[in-house]
């Protein structure tokens, strides 16, 4: 049994590119199907896909390398926990490794990275760093 369906799925990411798999995959859920979107959109994974196992939800998420194969998620931290939710108002965002990695935040609007919140002035919970 998954307790945080986040972590665990950032993780497994995080394993998988440092391991150099082609593609992982994870549970599906609309919040990680969001987050999953703006990995894409930032440049951390190639691309994902939802599929069924066993008619339960999935998705393949298809990992990036560099050109000498160096993994583009270097690292993620979850921030706002199950147990301690993290928020912070449109002039607090954090700026992960000044800029080098990004924040998720999790909005009224929708999940996007901080310096989309930046740009639309947006605050909102801090669900995790990738960098």
């Amino acid at each position: 049994m998954i307790n945080d369906l986040v972590s665990d799925v950032l993780i497994r990411l995080k394993n998988a590119s440092n391991a150099k798999h082609k593609f992982v995959v994870v549970p599906s859920s609309n919040m990680i199907n969001e987050i999953l979107g703006v990995m894409k959109q930032e440049g951390f994974i190639k691309d994902f896909e939802l599929i069924e196992i066993d008619n339960k939800p999935f998705v393949k998420v298809h990992l990036r390398y560099g050109p000498n194969k160096e993994p583009y998620i270097l690292g993620v931290k979850r921030i706002s926990k199950p147990g301690r939710r993290i928020y912070v108002g449109k002039d607090e965002l954090p700026k992960v490794f000044d800029g080098f990695g990004i924040a998720l935040i999790s909005t009224p609007k929708k999940i996007m990275s901080d310096r989309e919140a930046r740009k639309l002035g947006h605050g909102g919970e801090v669900i995790c760093f990738i960098w």
